[in-house]
């Protein structure tokens, strides 16, 4: 699997966890990013000096690891 089809693949599975909707998707994505900034550790295997954060946040979300409760938290 080439890496395009790959993270459209990890993009649609993060969707599905937040109904679809792109404004949470993208809202909780900004939400984990600020958490990891601030010392928070990955919840997936990653490599903070070569991942990109949003990354990270995105294949949280799409492996259910992360919810959509966490944008109220913070």
């Amino acid at each position: 699997m080439d890496h395009i089809s790959r993270s459209e693949e990890i993009t649609a599975r993060a969707l599905e966890q937040v109904d679809n909707d792109r404004y949470k998707l993208a809202n909780l994505i900004f939400a984990r990013v600020k958490e990891i900034k601030k010392g928070a550790l990955p919840l997936i295997p990653a490599d903070l000096s070569i991942d990109k954060l949003p990354d990270i946040a995105l294949q949280e979300i799409a492996d259910g690891l992360i919810g959509i409760e966490r944008i109220d938290s913070i």
